[in-house]
């Protein structure tokens, strides 16, 4: 049964190809609660007004079409300019970060543990909202093996999205991290099992 004794936010975060998703599935089916920040980012742009607004206003009109986002309008404008790139990140990471702290904070959820899960902590400023980071980690060759398969990615696509991700980590991390290691040897479940028990 999952843990009401305490109110904690946790962020399940981890690289392209680490297993992020493997370890949110057990906590799930534990009962914990867990908020998919790629699931709600893409929910937002699409029902979200004022983020329509934001991008036709900040980035270009011509990616609003009849109230709809034309994303392969917005990815040419983001990918050929940085600061559009950014401009885009700002609008939708700050909305992620309003939506989760709305999730977190409904009645069903504002006692206990709950999780989010993101590959972009520290980008996306979630970093500063939560209690304790689960660090998600596999090596490189094995992330890249496993991205290929699963997106259809070429071998470069999937080290250039690595080093792009990596990029934004800073150098000293959340200060209660704790590792995960899905290496493909390390069996997940028992060390999930270990960190729940460790928040008793």
């Amino acid at each position: 049964m999952p843990n009401r004794s305490m109110e904690r936010l946790i962020a399940i975060t981890g690289g392209i190809g680490s297993g992020k998703s493997v370890v949110s599935r057990i906590v799930s089916a534990m009962g914990y609660p867990v908020y998919d920040c790629d699931t709600q980012a893409r929910r937002l742009m699409d029902r979200s007004d004022s983020i329509k607004s934001a991008i036709a206003e900040l980035i270009a009109p011509s990616c609003i079409i009849n109230g709809e986002i034309d994303r392969a309008a917005l990815s040419a404008e983001v990918f050929s300019s940085a600061e559009k790139l950014e401009c885009l990140n700002g609008i939708v990471h700050g909305a992620v970060r309003e939506h989760l702290a709305m999730w977190s904070s409904h009645p069903d959820r504002a006692t206990g543990i709950r999780f989010v899960e993101t590959a972009i902590l520290y980008q996306s400023g979630l970093d500063t909202m939560v209690d304790e980071v689960w660090q998600v980690d596999a090596p490189e060759e094995l992330r890249i093996q496993r991205v290929m398969a699963r997106n259809a990615m070429s071998r470069s696509q999937v080290t250039d999205r690595i080093k792009s991700q990596d990029s934004y980590i800073p150098a000293i991390l959340h200060r209660h991290t704790r590792l995960i290691i899905n290496d493909g040897d390390a069996a997940v479940l028992p060390q999930v099992e270990r960190l729940i028990d460790e928040l008793a």
